[in-house]
């Protein structure tokens, strides 16, 4: 799957084109897909962590990776070979449901962020949810604008315990958030805004390629 390193490469030739001042940040996408595609290669997940505009960009990026994004993902029997139910139940789920790419937003559980934020302080809202959900091998995604969100970055000191693979989308100079992360995509913008506005663009482009990736030949919306 993760030999199809080329044909993605259309998916970056596009955004280059289309936003040009992404054009510095293309090694740095092209990285932090490898770690993802490595990740889902090893039946590892991805989990995401961010504050306000960022945390909904962690629910939009799950929305696009559990579920069909431009291909229809159409499932086939023989990837449940061996383990199919009854006969009608089996075929009705085929022909309804799509491909996945395991991906969990860590900002979506108000009941637990709120615990967490009652007991042990904010910034460590998205570190001890790491400690629950994180397996060596599984990427975490943190997202600031500024790279200095506190609990973004210690979520990243968590990760590294977990010998997770860390990537950051991040603003300009990358803040604190570049140095913690085995990748970080740092677009070329400071205010808050105007980097969300670059941050979509990145994160779709990385969706394409890994849905082109693992579902080439999945049947398209198109």
């Amino acid at each position: 799957m993760i030999s199809d390193i080329h044909c993605t490469q259309d998916f970056l030739d596009d955004l280059i084109l289309r936003y040009p001042q992404l054009a510095p940040c293309r090694e740095s996408i092209q990285n932090a897909y490898l770690l993802i595609a490595r990740c889902y290669h090893n039946q590892r997940k991805l989990l995401l962590c961010g504050n306000g505009g960022s945390a909904a960009d962690c629910e939009h990026i799950v929305g696009e990776l559990m579920k069909g994004f431009l291909s229809g993902r159409a499932l086939r029997r023989d990837d449940f070979a061996g383990r199919e139910g009854r006969e009608a139940q089996t075929d009705h789920l085929l022909a309804h449901l799509q491909g996945a790419l395991p991906a969990i937003s860590l900002c979506s559980p108000p009941a637990l962020i709120t615990a967490i934020e009652n007991d042990l302080g904010g910034d460590f809202t998205f570190a001890q949810q790491i400690m629950g959900l994180g397996s060596a091998g599984d990427c975490l995604l943190g997202i600031s604008t500024s790279g200095n969100a506190s609990n973004v970055c210690l979520a990243m000191a968590a990760g590294r315990l977990r010998d997770m693979n860390l990537i950051g989308l991040t603003g300009k100079d990358g803040g604190q958030l570049r140095e913690l992360c085995d990748v970080c995509i740092c677009v070329d913008a400071t205010s808050t805004y105007q980097v969300q506005e670059l941050h979509l663009p990145v994160y779709h482009c990385l969706c394409a390629m890994l849905e082109h990736s693992f579902f080439e030949e999945r049947g398209s919306y198109e």
